[in-house]
Order: C-alpha cells, then sequence, then structure tokens
C-alpha cells in the first residue's frame, strides 16, 4: 500500500542516518520501528509524513510510493487526508481548547461537509472510549486522555496509515495499555496501518506484526518480532530473560513466558536488600497544593535521604510533578513545609536554589539555550572541565559537539540536560520522566549515574511511569494517587504489590525476582 524505496538521507557531510531504506506497509498491520537512542526513527517516521526534509533541512533521496504513485514531493497537508501523524508530545499538537473542536479540526482544515464532520466526531468519541470527555477542556485531561484525543484528531480524517511517535512515552502502565489496545483494534477491525516508534519495547512486542530494526549505520531491518529480537541490541526483559535462560523460541509476552518457567532448576531467591540508613537531605511535610478550585496535591509528606534513590510513581494526573516542582520551590503551595539543608527552597533565590535541589523537568529542552552541544557542556562544567561531556557520552555516545541542541532527537536532548543538571552534583536531584526516548542501554548508564550520586551521598528523586528503570535503581517507593500518598515501602515490597507497576521479570517468575541481572546470578549458582 506505502512503500519507501532506497531512501537516504543525511545533513550535510555527515554520515547518512538513512542509508538505502526499502520499507512496504501493508493494509491492517502494526509495525514497530525500533532502535538505539538517536539512530534516525522519528526521522523515518518523517519521511513518510513529508516533515523530512521540509522542516528539519537535510538532503532526502529515493521514493515514497503510495499505491504504486510517488508523494515524495507533495507536503505534509497533502499527505493529512492519507498519513495521520502523532508526536511525541501530543499536547504540542493541539490546537483547540475542548475535545469535540480538537477532533473537528483537522476536517475544518480539509473542507469536509458539516453533516460528516459531526457524523466522524461522534463515531471516533466511541470508537476511542471518550465520549464522556466531549466538552473537557484539553489542558485538563490525564496523559492517556490527552493520547487518545490526540490519535482522534487525525483519525477523524479517515487516514489510511497512521504514524506514532513515542505514544506511550509518557503515560503509565494502564493508559499505556489502553492505548495500544484501542491502536490494535484499529488495525484489526477497520484495517488500519500503523507505524509506531517506541522505546519501551515491553509494551509494544505483543502488539507488533513486524519490527523495523535501524542498526545505526543507516540501514533497517524489516521482520517478524521473535526474529529480529533474536538478535537486535535493544530487547524487552522478558526477550533478556529468554536469552539468560535459553528459552525456544523466545517468549514475547508474559503469557509465552510463564509457560518455559516450568522447565528452569530452582534457583535461589535473590538476598533482602539492607535498609539503607542516611540522613535527611530534603523534609516535606503537609504540602498540599491547588490550581484553580481543584486539589492537585493534599496533605503529603515526604523524605530524601543521603544514600537513597526513591521512585514516585502513580497515574497520569496523580500530582507528581506537581510534587516535585514543589519540592524545588518553584511552586507556590498552600500549606505544608519543605526544608533542605536549614532553608525553604521556596525563600531562594534562583541560583542558591539550584545549588540545593537540581531538577530536570519532562520538558527537557525548556532547558537548552546556546547554539551548539559543546557550548551548553562548557556552560554546565563548573567544577572540573569536561564533566558534562563524560556523562553525555555515558548516557549517549557519539553527540557532534558542533550540533545545534534543538537539532538532536528526543532522546539525545533529555540525555544532554541530564548531563547538564548532573554535572553540578545537587545535593538533592529531582527527575521527572528521565527515560523519556532512551533505549535500554542508555537507561543502564543513567541507573548507573544517579545510584553513584547516591552512593556518594546525594538525594535522588524520580518520578516515573517506568516500572523497569525503577526495578533497576530504586531503593523506595512512593505512590501517589488525586493527589495524596497511597503507599509507601522498599521498591521490592511496593512494586511486587501492584499488577501495573510490576516489572515483567516480576510478573513472570513472581516477588521477590525484579531484575533479569538477579535471575543471571541465580542461574549462574544453580550451575
Amino acid at each position: 500500500m506505502i512503500e519507501l524505496r532506497d531512501v537516504r538521507f543525511g545533513y550535510d557531510d555527515d554520515v547518512p542516518v538513512l542509508d538505502g531504506v526499502d520499507l512496504t506497509l501493508d493494509e491492517g498491520e502494526l509495525v514497530l520501528v525500533s532502535g538505539r537512542t538517536g539512530v534516525g526513527k522519528s526521522t523515518l517516521l518523517g519521511v513518510l509524513t513529508g516533515l523530512v526534509p521540509r522542516f528539519t533541512g537535510g538532503t532526502l533521496t529515493g521514493d515514497v510510493l503510495l499505491d504504486g504513485a510517488s508523494i515524495i514531493d507533495l507536503p505534509p497537508r497533502e499527505r493529512a487526508h492519507v498519513i495521520g501523524y502523532v508526536g511525541q508530545d501530543p499536547v504540542a499538537g493541539f490546537v483547540t481548547d475542548t475535545v469535540e473542536q480538537e477532533l473537528a479540526y483537522g476536517m475544518e482544515q480539509l473542507g469536509v461537509a458539516p453533516d460528516t464532520m459531526r457524523r466522524r466526531v461522534e463515531e471516533t468519541l466511541d470508537l476511542l472510549g471518550i465520549a464522556d470527555l466531549r466538552a473537557r477542556d484539553l489542558r485538563t485531561l490525564s496523559g492517556g486522555e490527552q493520547q487518545r484525543v490526540a490519535i482522534g484528531s487525525v483519525l477523524t480524517a479517515h487516514p489510511r496509515v497512521l504514524v506514532l511517535d513515542e505514544p506511550t512515552s509518557a503515560l503509565d502502565p494502564t493508559a499505556a495499555e489502553d492505548v495500544l489496545a484501542t491502536l490494535t483494534r484499529l488495525v484489526h477491525d477497520l484495517g488500519l496501518t500503523v507505524l509506531l516508534a517506541e522505546h519501551r519495547l515491553e509494551r509494544v512486542v505483543p502488539f507488533a506484526d513486524r519490527i523495523a530494526l535501524l542498526t545505526g549505520d543507516g540501514g533497517l531491518w524489516v521482520g517478524d518480532p521473535a526474529t529480529v529480537l533474536a538478535s537486535s541490541p535493544v530487547v524487552p526483559p522478558i526477550v533478556e530473560l529468554g536469552r539468560v535462560a535459553g528459552w525456544s523460541p523466545l517468549p514475547l509476552s508474559v503469557r509465552e513466558a510463564r509457560r518455559h518457567v516450568r522447565a528452569m532448576p530452582d534457583l535461589v531467591e535473590p538476598a533482602p536488600v539492607p535498609v539503607r540508613g542516611g540522613e535527611v537531605l530534603l523534609g516535606a511535610h503537609g504540602l498540599t497544593v491547588t490550581h484553580g478550585h481543584r486539589v492537585a496535591l493534599r496533605d503529603a509528606d515526604l523524605e530524601l535521604r543521603s544514600g537513597h534513590v526513591t521512585a514516585l510513581m502513580g497515574r497520569n494526573g496523580s500530582g507528581k510533578s506537581t510534587l516535585i516542582w514543589t519540592l524545588q520551590g518553584t511552586r507556590e503551595r498552600r500549606s505544608g513545609s519543605v526544608e533542605v539543608d536549614g532553608s525553604d527552597p521556596a525563600r531562594l533565590d534562583p541560583e542558591r536554589r539550584r545549588a540545593r535541589v537540581g531538577l530536570v523537568p519532562q520538558t527537557a529542552a525548556d532547558l537548552l539555550y546556546l547554539e551548539t552541544v559543546a557550548e551548553e557542556c562548557s556552560a554546565a562544567d563548573q567544577e572540573a572541565v569536561g564533566t558534562c561531556r563524560a556523562i553525555l557520552d555515558r548516557l549517549a555516545p557519539g553527540i557532534d559537539p558542533d550540533h545545534h541542541p534543538r537539532d538532536l532527537s528526543e532522546g539525545q536532548r533529555l540525555a544532554l540536560v541530564l548531563a547538564i543538571v548532573l554535572s553540578t552534583s545537587p545535593r538533592v536531584l529531582l527527575l521527572d520522566e528521565p527515560t523519556r526516548g532512551l533505549d535500554y542501554a542508555a537507561k543502564r548508564q543513567l541507573a548507573a549515574i544517579v545510584r553513584d550520586l547516591a552512593d556518594d551521598g546525594h538525594a535522588v528523586l524520580v518520578a516515573t511511569h517506568d516500572v523497569e528503570f525503577v526495578a533497576s535503581v530504586a531503593d523506595d517507593v512512593v505512590v501517589l494517587a488525586e493527589g495524596e500518598v497511597v503507599s509507601s515501602g522498599p521498591t521490592r515490597e511496593v512494586v511486587a504489590a501492584s499488577p501495573s507497576y510490576a516489572p515483567q521479570v516480576t510478573k513472570i517468575l513472581g516477588p521477590p525476582w525484579l531484575r533479569v541481572d538477579e535471575v543471571v546470578d541465580a542461574l549462574g549458582a544453580a550451575r
């Protein structure tokens, strides 16, 4: 139906991002685009939608065919009725105020008749299960609701292909499952073709018909998921566990993996992790924050101790970001207290506040303002020259120092901001969704850096929906629901008690197992 033929793309004299890429998408299939951070996944999607090179620059050759006819010279607006696109940040694409208006907007631009528009809006509201949201202000929706509205806003144009860039990266596990279930229903029932780029493969692999793996040298390897993942450099924990245990065929779902468990030898369970001590570096008591008439945070208590990594979890809209900004001192609170090194961050000037509490926000690119990566790193190196660049190379190696920061991929920009903030080694570090756009290798490096900071006496709070990252690095977990702390305790206890927040290894082997490396150690001892 739609085909990329011998597509090549690059910037000036740089190594090509895409080099002779061929890809055919058939009607009614879901294809997952995979690969390392910065390897060109968003670029590949942009070639299909027409955004590359029109809005990115660079040189594109090859062809894009729709039903055998070339569309490579068509601008994005002339492809929109056939190819719908939802970017990494759905909120950035909203142009109206309410759900119903947003669903109708695209059709208005395409000149669809009013009676047809009304019918399609109703059909889409029912199809995505968001009819009760029709009059809601887009700004009041949860992340999962916003993602479904963004998908609906392109579906009303009745495209034949839906292109999605990291559609679950900002969603809690339950919301992510809902969105993926919706996409699967569109593929199976309506024959829609979906091309989807995603780093959290554990969420998407069970739904994929094929995987398109960008190899890092500009090439693309396309095949069924089991074949590609057997040797892919980026794999979800379930496949990593299958490789370690020697399971064949490799399981792609928890259900399939459980069938292999019976043949495994008896394993000695991981030893309990000793409770870490540490002084309280940040204490917050009775925090209440309101947004207008809505209570976003209600009477919340939290202590962050030196040597500890604490994970902050909860559904989209539960108050995680509100809590982080309140702890940092920027968000005004109605009541309660925050103390760091004897001071309230809210009463400090910005420079002294940052020295005590470092913060990496969800919109990390907002902290980038210089012309090159090298300039950003140089400005961040307050203690030792090269510190920022060394951290960046651990998270996302090979970034050209002369690149403009906003020309980097989403994951590379996040890695740069992380390196800038981490290079100052604040006593308390707050990270808001720090793994968005990062592949598994980059997340392992981030976990190692965060763990090193904690071991060096810092306190780290990570707000995240990434349960696998939490399993790899967190000592404690705090769960928020509707602005209140509803659960807290050691990671191994909290995540094992929740089907929503349990990592894949826990779902397969049961508690107290959390990570693949624990199984590797146990298998080695059993042999």
